[in-house]
């Protein structure tokens, strides 16, 4: 089973997977970072356009 994470050290807040992903994505406004809400995942043709749209390359996903 995979995980979806974000590497908040790496994360520059541009925002993009929580524009194509809402459902597994969203914006911490405090710490002007990325978070995952849904780390079981979903719509993975969704979540690998996150993966490779990431400016920081700070998104995975990792077998739990």
């Amino acid at each position: 089973m995979k995980q979806v994470v974000i590497d908040q050290y790496e994360c520059i807040g541009c925002g993009a997977c929580v524009e194509l992903c809402p459902d597994i994505f969203a914006f911490n406004d405090d710490e002007n970072k990325a978070y995952v809400v849904t780390p079981e995942g979903g719509d993975q043709a969704c979540i690998d356009e996150a993966i490779a749209s990431c400016p920081a390359s700070c998104i995975s996903e990792e077998e739990i």
